[in-house]
Protein backbone atom coordinates (compact mmCIF):
# COMPACT_ATOMS: atom_id res chain seq x y z
CA UNK A 1 0.00 0.00 0.00
CA UNK A 2 1.41 3.47 -0.83
CA UNK A 3 0.48 6.25 1.37
CA UNK A 4 1.15 9.99 0.55
CA UNK A 5 3.17 11.31 3.33
CA UNK A 6 3.83 15.24 2.18
CA UNK A 7 3.78 17.26 -0.66
CA UNK A 8 5.23 20.90 -2.06
CA UNK A 9 4.58 22.53 -4.63
CA UNK A 10 7.02 25.79 -6.05
CA UNK A 11 7.41 27.49 -9.95
CA UNK A 12 5.62 24.13 -11.47
CA UNK A 13 7.14 21.81 -9.74
CA UNK A 14 5.51 19.16 -7.35
CA UNK A 15 7.15 16.81 -5.31
CA UNK A 16 5.37 13.87 -3.35
CA UNK A 17 6.79 11.89 -0.54
CA UNK A 18 4.91 8.34 -0.33
CA UNK A 19 5.76 5.34 2.26
CA UNK A 20 5.50 1.90 0.93
CA UNK A 21 3.57 0.01 3.65
CA UNK A 22 4.36 -3.34 2.23
CA UNK A 23 8.24 -2.72 1.70
CA UNK A 24 9.09 0.35 4.49
CA UNK A 25 10.48 2.08 1.94
CA UNK A 26 9.67 5.56 0.71
CA UNK A 27 9.59 7.30 -2.69
CA UNK A 28 9.40 10.55 -4.15
CA UNK A 29 7.69 11.72 -7.28
CA UNK A 30 8.94 14.63 -9.42
CA UNK A 31 6.40 16.55 -11.36
CA UNK A 32 8.50 18.99 -13.61
CA UNK A 33 5.82 20.67 -15.95
CA UNK A 34 7.63 23.32 -16.83
CA UNK A 35 9.78 20.60 -18.51
CA UNK A 36 7.87 18.10 -19.14
CA UNK A 37 9.28 15.58 -16.70
CA UNK A 38 7.91 13.46 -14.40
CA UNK A 39 10.30 10.64 -12.02
CA UNK A 40 10.21 8.41 -9.51
CA UNK A 41 12.78 8.38 -6.91
CA UNK A 42 13.31 5.59 -4.14
CA UNK A 43 15.16 5.20 -0.86
CA UNK A 44 14.97 3.83 2.56
CA UNK A 45 13.00 5.44 5.27
CA UNK A 46 16.36 7.37 6.90
CA UNK A 47 16.92 9.34 3.50
CA UNK A 48 13.14 10.52 3.25
CA UNK A 49 13.81 14.05 4.30
CA UNK A 50 17.06 14.21 2.13
CA UNK A 51 15.56 12.89 -0.65
CA UNK A 52 11.91 15.26 -0.43
CA UNK A 53 13.62 18.40 -0.28
CA UNK A 54 16.75 17.59 -2.62
CA UNK A 55 15.47 15.10 -5.26
CA UNK A 56 17.58 16.76 -8.50
CA UNK A 57 20.57 15.86 -6.22
CA UNK A 58 19.43 12.61 -6.34
CA UNK A 59 18.51 12.57 -9.71
CA UNK A 60 21.54 10.57 -11.39
CA UNK A 61 20.07 7.31 -9.67
CA UNK A 62 17.24 7.81 -12.16
CA UNK A 63 18.84 4.75 -14.02
CA UNK A 64 18.06 2.28 -11.15
CA UNK A 65 14.70 3.47 -10.05
CA UNK A 66 11.15 3.88 -12.09
CA UNK A 67 11.42 7.32 -13.89
CA UNK A 68 10.04 8.25 -17.03
CA UNK A 69 9.80 11.42 -19.59
CA UNK A 70 6.87 12.77 -20.61
CA UNK A 71 5.97 14.69 -23.74
CA UNK A 72 5.76 18.40 -23.13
Amino acid sequence: MKKELAIRESNGITVTLYWHSGTNRVSVTVDDAPRGELFELGASPDQALELFYHPYAHAGRRSATASTAVAA
